[in-house]
């Protein structure tokens, strides 16, 4: 199973993640997003990572 994950230096907080995937990604109190759950079977994370402005998701082993 993949897991998604957020590079903190890379993610401006954009929210487009959390649009898309709002049961893994989350924008938290420092404005950045974090994973908050490692279950994408509800959603498509290979779209929050498509559409990372920023490139600051990736899907790990």
């Amino acid at each position: 199973m993949q897991k998604p994950k957020v590079d903190q230096e890379k993610c401006i907080g954009c929210g487009m993640c959390a649009s898309l995937c709002p049961k893994v990604f989350k924008i938290m109190e420092d404005g950045k997003s974090h994973v908050i759950s490692e279950d994408c079977k509800e959603c498509d994370c290979k779209q929050a990572v498509e559409n990372c402005p920023v490139n600051a998701i990736s899907l790990e082993e």
